[in-house]
């Protein structure tokens, strides 16, 4: 960036703040974030065929996908707190990876990015910790185990 007047979480002093969106109208959002958990092949089978020690992988992560886009304004320090109207998880399993894309939608004066950011980072996190124990490596390591590729796909917003 090259004008600092364009930063809008901070004051003149460079002091961190809320934006005020009090005088911004209500609008229709929706934002549509992704990610990718790699994982071994073998992993990957027992989530698909539903062998996992500590039960449905998949529903649990949505769960927690879920929950995180609710409270992401608890965890981010300048977020809003928003009303979510909703939230859709879609999971899909390729040889070595789990993509999770996370799309949610509000009525309000701000976005969801964050939100379906959160949803995205917070539901691998929850497969990973599902399948940590056949993750280790010997040394009780992750080598090859990482979430990466954490992106907004889409933005948008329409008046009502």
């Amino acid at each position: 960036m090259s004008d600092s007047d364009d930063l809008t979480h901070t004051d003149a002093d460079g002091d961190v703040q809320m934006v005020d969106v009090g005088d911004k109208p209500d609008t229709a959002r929706r934002a549509v974030a992704a990610g990718e958990l790699t994982l071994r092949p073998e992993t990957i089978a027992a989530i698909r065929d539903d062998e996992v020690s500590k039960g449905d992988v998949l529903a649990t992560a949505r769960v927690g996908a879920v929950q995180a886009v609710k409270h992401t304004w608890e965890t981010i320090p300048m977020c809003h707190q928003i009303p979510i109207t909703n939230v859709e998880t879609d999971f899909d399993l390729d040889d070595d990876r789990v993509t999770l894309e996370v799309a949610v939608e509000t009525t309000g004066k701000t976005g969801c990015e964050m939100e379906a950011l959160e949803g995205v980072t917070t539901g691998l996190n929850v497969v990973w910790d599902m399948v940590k124990a056949a993750e280790k490596d010997a040394d009780g390591q992750y080598p090859d185990t990482a979430i990466d590729r954490v992106r907004v796909l889409d933005k948008q917003k329409r008046e009502l």
